[in-house]
């Protein structure tokens, strides 16, 4: 075969439905990308003790996976998963204006040994192997990622707080049940992604990423930069499509699978579908 694409795909709401089941088709068409011999990996907000189950649900052999936003990149070593490449920054000023704005919001913070501190239970977030702490504590170390849970909230609170705050120091991200997760400036999955590629010597254009969500802007943005695809799925915001370019299925539909199986039959082509 010709060299090999890099496929860089998001979990929640492009691999999986919204009750962690499996978009119809998925599996299947990961495992006939990964047979021609394409790397496939996943480029995930989600924790790495969050994402290493669908790694293995999946069959994925990639040795590199993106996690929290591009902030931690994990490498699959001789002995197991290793945290490769991590991205922290200093989180205190960070949190003293969101505790002042969201004083009654839940915190969350990864540190650079994947360790998460948390200052109450977040809705959609397993706390296995975290710390029950208290605010100031939250604050004690470099984190990886901020990750704020405040119920009463919408994404368009959030987007106003952002705008108050000025937290376009740091990178941001919405998640697709409302959540604020902040990450070192100028880090997201692009970032981690061109990391990867590097890495591997992958050619430039032979790129592929899908997603759903608003943190997946920046994998767009990079993969058509490098003469990539970058799909959305058919659930997007209008933002999200626009920053891909090309626009499969929703969800609910396997949007991912007809994505995949497009990459196969028509390596250079776009695919746009209805949404």
């Amino acid at each position: 075969m010709t060299s090999p694409w890099l496929v860089g795909l998001d979990v929640d709401g492009t691999i999986i439905l919204q009750d962690e089941t499996m978009s119809p088709g998925v599996p299947e068409a990961i495992a006939r990308v990964r047979d021609a011999g394409h790397v496939v990996t996943i480029a995930t907000g989600r924790s790495w003790t969050a994402t290493e189950h669908w790694v293995e649900e999946l069959g994925l052999v990639a040795d590199y996976v993106v996690c929290s936003n591009g902030a931690v990149t994990m490498r699959r070593g001789a002995s197991g998963w290793e945290r490769w490449h991590v991205e922290t920054f200093d989180p205190r000023q960070v949190l003293a204006l969101l505790t002042e704005r969201l004083p009654e919001a839940h915190y969350m913070v990864e540190i650079e040994d994947g360790t998460r501190l948390f200052t109450g239970s977040l809705a959609d977030w397993s706390m296995d192997g975290g710390r029950l702490v208290d605010l100031d504590e939250l604050g004690e170390l470099p984190v990886s990622r901020v990750v704020v849970v405040s119920p009463e909230h919408d994404e368009d609170d959030f987007h106003r707080i952002v705008a108050e705050t000025g937290l376009n120091e740091v990178s941001y991200a919405i998640g697709w049940t409302a959540w604020l997760d902040i990450a070192p400036q100028g880090v997201d999955k692009g970032s981690a992604l061109a990391r990867v590629h590097g890495e591997l010597g992958l050619d430039g254009g032979r790129v592929l990423v899908v997603g759903d969500g608003r943190n997946d802007i920046g994998m767009f943005q990079w993969a058509r930069e490098i003469g990539g695809r970058a799909v959305a799925m058919g659930q997007a915001p209008d933002e999200v499509k626009d920053a891909a370019g090309e626009v499969t299925a929703v969800v609910e539909d396997g949007g991912l699978a007809q994505a995949l199986d497009a990459l196969l039959l028509h390596p250079g082509a776009a695919q746009v579908s209805p949404g």
